[in-house]
């Protein structure tokens, strides 16, 4: 099977009669952002049959009483209410105000029905967090804008949160990343159902690529979720960003945090979604990112002022985030910047994260390997090398920066 013809799972709820696959309903909110809102819009709503883009049929629906009101003080008037849900065969939810509020319980019904009743439900950005408030994320893989996924992984702890895929289709439930991730996400739906043609025609309308290659790793900074500002664990971290270029492991970080091993891993991974080991490995890769970027530093100086060990473990850790050498990354970010114009640090298209195949990391957690073993047994399989921080589900070969199901 091509990659442009993906099935849907065996799991897959049959769509009720009185829903449309063709009808594809997006779901607004009051303080909404309005590019994230527009997205939808755009690419389902514009009839552009003429150049080879089957249509759709669009409904937008107000989340909750009007009006909206959304980025710079606009107003909208939504043509139509959650009743209007019921005839859709894809539900959309391109952002969420706040992801510190909860969404009305109103549209978490009208959500469960569509679900329930087999329409496909996307969560486009911090629509995500509306889609786990409603309980269909809940033992999925599922992303959201970086700077978001360690508080949807805290506080949906079932949801297995992935924040270095663009977008996530676990076959009725998809969600994406921050902004241009969500038009790589409905690009990726136009594809299924239509085919790549139909989703080449659309992309060269808008003038995006038809496929973005990467992940989010590339934009990640150091910026941890608000809630630990406020917990004892923020002094170590606040620590640990500061001597990067000491060697320390884990384990000097659970003793400035008088804690045992276990205990620390606890409470770190309930805090930022994330393992203290790769959390670790993760800042040193960034900040190696940063002096091959920024300084002149041989790859070795590198090695050595990131906390490395030698600059074999730099090279290892460096392309399985970033799928390239720290050499070639530096060739890359050179001959990509304008001549004498310096470029925001880690931002490189060339640069493409290299990936576990998720039955793999499946497989291993199901045969009761835990944590980094569970990625070294992927590891020894496939090949490749993987992160041992969030679970996924089975998984089709999947495009690059995006994670499907199976």
């Amino acid at each position: 099977m091509s990659q442009d013809s993906i099935a849907a799972p065996e799991s897959a709820r049959k769509l009720s009669g009185r829903r449309r696959r063709e009808v594809v309903a997006v779901l607004l909110f009051s303080g909404g952002p309005i590019f994230e809102s527009s997205i939808p819009l755009s690419v389902f709503g514009i009839d552009r049959q003429d150049a080879g883009v089957p249509r759709y049929r669009l409904l937008v629906c107000a989340g909750e009483d009007g009006p909206l009101r959304t980025t710079g003080g606009l107003e909208l008037s939504a043509p139509y209410g959650l009743e209007a849900i019921s005839r859709a065969g894809t539900v959309v939810v391109p952002a969420w105000r706040s992801i510190t509020s909860p969404p009305p319980p109103e549209a978490l019904d009208a959500l469960r029905r569509a679900h329930e009743e087999g329409a496909r439900i996307v969560g486009l950005c911090t629509g995500a967090f509306v889609l786990a408030a409603a309980g269909l994320l809940d033992g999925r893989p599922a992303t959201t804008h970086w700077m978001y996924a360690p508080t949807l992984a805290k506080r949906y702890p079932s949801v297995h949160v992935d924040p270095r895929e663009l977008f996530v289709d676990d076959g009725d439930v998809l969600t994406s990343a921050g902004t241009a991730a969500g038009i790589d996400l409905c690009l990726h739906i136009v594809r299924t159902d239509h085919g790549a043609e139909a989703a080449g025609a659309l992309a060269r309308r808008l003038v995006v690529p038809p496929r973005r290659s990467g992940g989010q790793e590339r934009y990640l900074d150091r910026s941890l979720p608000e809630e630990i500002g406020s917990d004892p664990l923020a002094e170590v971290v606040a620590w640990a960003l500061e001597h990067l270029h000491e060697q320390f492991d884990v384990e000097t970080l659970a003793a400035r945090a008088y804690m045992s091993r276990r205990t620390f891993d606890r409470r770190f991974r309930s805090l930022t979604g994330s393992a203290p080991l790769q959390w670790l490995i993760t800042q040193r890769v960034l900040q190696a990112q940063r002096l091959l970027e920024t300084s002149d530093y041989s790859v070795d100086e590198v090695a050595g002022r990131c906390g490395f060990r030698s600059p074999v473990a730099l090279r290892g850790h460096f392309r399985r985030q970033l799928g390239s050498s720290p050499a070639a990354y530096r060739s890359a970010y050179r001959a990509r910047r304008p001549q004498g114009e310096p470029m925001a640090p880690g931002v490189l298209e060339s640069v493409v994260p290299a990936q576990v195949p998720a039955h793999a990391r499946r497989a291993a957690a199901a045969a009761g390997v835990p944590g980094q073993a569970a990625a070294s047994s992927a590891v020894q399989e496939h090949g490749k090398p993987g992160s041992d921080v969030y679970a996924t589900g089975p998984g089709r070969p999947s495009l690059p920066g995006q994670r499907s199901a199976p």
